[in-house]
C-alpha cells in the first residue's frame, strides 16, 4: 500500500518485520558497520537491498549507497531518492532526475510519540489542528496525529536536503494535513487511513537564493501498524508548489 504514496514513474521497494537480513552490502557499505550491533547492521543491509530492488525497478544495476554529510544517501547520476527504517518496516524510493528534482519519505511506528518530544518537533498551529484530529474531526479509527506530524516532517528535510544543503529546523516549516474516507485494502485485514499534507517553508528557514519551492506537498498513509509519508518533488520544468 505504501508505493501508492508516489507517482508510477517512482520505484518503490519495502521489507516488512523483518530482522534476519541476507549479506548484499558492498565492502565499501560493510566497512561503515565494524563497530555496529546487530540491529543497526539489521536496519542498515535491509534498507540497501531495498534500495537495489529499487534501481532494479528503474533498469539500473546495483551500486553502494553510501551516507553522506548528514546520513543523506548517495545515489547514481541522475538519480533522486530517499530511504526509511524503523523496527519492522524499512523501504527506498527512486526516480530518475527528469521526474522529481528530490524525494523523502519516512517511515514510524504508529504510536504516540515519546514524552517531551512533540513540543519540540511542533508549532502552536500545529498543536491546535493535531488536538482538532485527537477530538474525532477525521472520524473513523485514531489517528496518533503527532507521530503523522513527526514522519512527515521527516520526509520534508529529506525532499529539502539534496536541493538546499542545509540544515532545516522542525520549527522552520508549518504542516497541515488532510484525510481522505478510510478505505479497506483487499487482504489488509483492515482499515487504511490516507491522505496528504502540505509544508509551508516559514521565514525563519535559511533558505538559499533561487529555490524553487516554498513549501512542499506529499501523501501519507496508516497501513499494518506505520505511518509513511512521501514528497516527491516535481522536476525542474514543472513549476512547484508557491
Amino acid at each position: 500500500m505504501p508505493s501508492a504514496l508516489v507517482p508510477a514513474e517512482v520505484a518503490w521497494a519495502d521489507a516488512v518485520r523483518t530482522d534476519a537480513t541476507p549479506d548484499v552490502l558492498f565492502p565499501e557499505e560493510a566497512a561503515l558497520l565494524t563497530r555496529s550491533v546487530q540491529k543497526r547492521r539489521n536496519e542498515f543491509t535491509t534498507v540497501r537491498a531495498c534500495a537495489r530492488r529499487a534501481m532494479a525497478g528503474l533498469g539500473l544495476p546495483p551500486t553502494p549507497v553510501l551516507p553522506g554529510k548528514r546520513g543523506e544517501p548517495g545515489w547514481p547520476e541522475g538519480v533522486v531518492g530517499s530511504m526509511t527504517h524503523c523496527d519492522g518496516y524499512r523501504a527506498a524510493a527512486l526516480a530518475p532526475a527528469s521526474v522529481a528534482r528530490s524525494i523523502g519519505i519516512d517511515a514510524e511506528p504508529h504510536a504516540p510519540l515519546p514524552d517531551g518530544v512533540l513540543d519540540v518537533v511542533s508549532l502552536a498551529p500545529e498543536r491546535e489542528r493535531g488536538q482538532q484530529i485527537a477530538r474525532g474531526a477525521w472520524g473513523g479509527d485514531p489517528v496518533h496525529w503527532d507521530r503523522l506530524l513527526f514522519s512527515a516532517k521527516e520526509s520534508v528535510f529529506k525532499a529539502w536536503y539534496p536541493l538546499a544543503r542545509r540544515e532545516l529546523d522542525f520549527s522552520d516549516a508549518e504542516l497541515t494535513f488532510d484525510a481522505a474516507p478510510a478505505s479497506s485494502v483487499p487482504g489488509s485485514g483492515g482499515p487504511d487511513r490516507q491522505g496528504t499534507f502540505r509544508a509551508r517553508l516559514l521565514p525563519s528557514a535559511d533558505v538559499p537564493d533561487g529555490f524553487p519551492f516554498s513549501g512542499f506537498e506529499g501523501r501519507w498513509v496508516i497501513h499494518d501498524g506505520f505511518v509513511v509519508t512521501a514528497i516527491v518533488t516535481p522536476p525542474a520544468t514543472v513549476p512547484g508548489p508557491r
